[in-house]
């Protein structure tokens, strides 16, 4: 009976030490549906529902594979952090790749029509802002390797963001930003090993962020190939014969960045 006792004792000690650290941290995830134009988009919502009131809200913009189960990680990995984030849906209707033709041809549909993905992106922005969790005037956005590219596009453009942060994101452009006009400060995260960005696109983008005036900053990571911060980039690499590859000591140090720049940029 004595032995009983010690056991449900220690049980309850255990309980009393691990329920306010799970009771911290409520994540709530679900698929949301918003339109631009006729065409319905399917992203995800996350967000903490044990932090009361309005927060900051994040943006963010999947890699060309599409709306998928890891930016959805991403989306609450950023709630654990105290943000309302939004995955959303670039391609219409949650659209998804397996292979990379596929995935080429999704994201080419949304390059060759900048007013498309624009329009996709900015109706994202409008049903984050309304959300009775968000602060609408403390928005920012992040983006991976495609997404990457739309979130330094739509700083480009002006868009009142607090700060875009790209992940192996295109840094190329055919449109340079215009003096003065960027809104958002910049971080953009690379890998040095990264076969699909040049060092000539490297020296043009910053070229360019100097020559506007923009706050930026950027940071390349030694051995890191594209995809560096997606584990699945080693299966796509060998599936595909793919130049991609997953670097945990690159993924970790640039989630740390971007944990700091958003702190900056929302004065948390």
């Amino acid at each position: 009976m004595k032995r009983i006792f010690i056991v449900l004792a220690a049980a309850a000690l255990v309980l009393a030490i691990c329920l306010p650290a799970f009771a911290a941290t409520m994540i709530k995830g679900k698929v949301v549906t918003y339109k631009s134009g006729n065409v319905v988009m399917k992203g995800y919502l996350a967000f903490d529902e044990n932090i009361k009131g309005k927060r900051p809200g994040v943006l963010v913009v999947h890699e060309w594979w599409g709306q998928n189960e890891y930016v959805r990680k991403r989306a609450r990995m950023l709630a654990g952090m105290g943000y309302t984030a939004l995955a959303l849906d670039m391609y219409g209707n949650g659209k998804q790749a397996n292979h990379p033709d596929d995935a080429g041809k999704f994201a080419a549909e949304v390059m060759k029509n900048a007013a498309v993905g624009e329009s996709r992106f900015m109706a994202a922005l409008e049903f984050l802002k309304k959300q009775k969790t968000v602060d609408p005037e403390r928005i920012a956005a992040i983006g991976y390797c495609f997404g990457g590219g739309v979130v330094l596009h739509m700083a480009r453009l002006g868009i009142d963001l607090k700060g875009v942060a790209s992940f192996h994101g295109s840094l190329a452009t055919a449109k340079p930003a215009e003096a003065g006009v960027i809104k958002a400060k910049i971080l953009a995260l690379n890998g040095d090993a990264d076969k699909f960005t040049t060092p000539e696109q490297i020296e043009s983008f910053k070229q360019e962020m100097k020559n506007v005036g923009a706050d930026f900053r950027f940071i390349s990571y030694p051995k890191a190939m594209h995809s560096f911060t997606n584990p699945d980039a080693d299966m796509y690499a060998k599936k595909f014969n793919m130049p991609v590859g997953y670097n945990a000591d690159a993924d970790k140090k640039s989630w740390a960045e971007l944990d700091k720049f958003l702190a900056e940029i929302f004065k948390k």
